[in-house]
């Protein structure tokens, strides 16, 4: 990198230790770092020219950068817990509607025998109620593990240590 500008978002008035990361710079770094281990500590080496890497001391680039993935994992902390939030109101729809299926199943069972028409209705309101329940137990069983591991990683790297040469 030949600029310390070259790093941060050009289009961001936030003051230097606010300021975004540029999209390209934060995703070379991120990309870079989602490779290595999941335990491994790891260090952040910019290379800037003698003048620049003066100016990054200055303008206190480690917390600018510390800043930077604080915010990215308490973002994904937040989608974290939104989608939770969303996962607890799938739940509560789709465990009623289970229960009536189930019962619903039962009463038909109990009425209209064993015959192919009742076991097919039957079956038919046991598998509505499970497929009422997909999208809960895909958000509790899959769904968050992406996001747990972009804010792990964002948490990584706002421990990482950074090194200007």
């Amino acid at each position: 990198m030949k600029e310390l500008s070259q790093l941060f978002n050009s289009l961001d008035p936030s003051p230097f230790p606010e300021r975004d990361l540029d999209d390209d710079a934060a995703e070379y770094i991120v990309g870079w770092a989602r490779e290595l281990p999941t335990h491994a500590e790891f260090a952040i080496a910019i290379h800037l020219p003698e003048l620049e890497a003066r100016k990054a001391e200055e303008r206190d680039l480690r917390t600018a950068l510390l800043n930077y993935f604080v915010q990215r994992a308490e973002a994904q902390q937040r989608e974290l817990n939104e989608l939770f939030r969303i996962g607890r109101r799938y739940v509560a729809i789709g465990l009623p509607i289970l229960i009536v299926c189930f019962m619903s199943s039962q009463i038909v069972r109990s009425r209209l025998g064993a015959g192919p028409f009742a076991s097919t209705i039957a079956e038919s309101l046991l598998l509505v109620g499970w497929v009422a329940n997909w999208k809960p137990i895909e958000t509790f069983l899959y769904d968050w593990w992406p996001l747990k591991r972009r804010r792990d990683l964002y948490r990584r790297l706002a421990a990482a240590e950074i090194i200007m040469k």
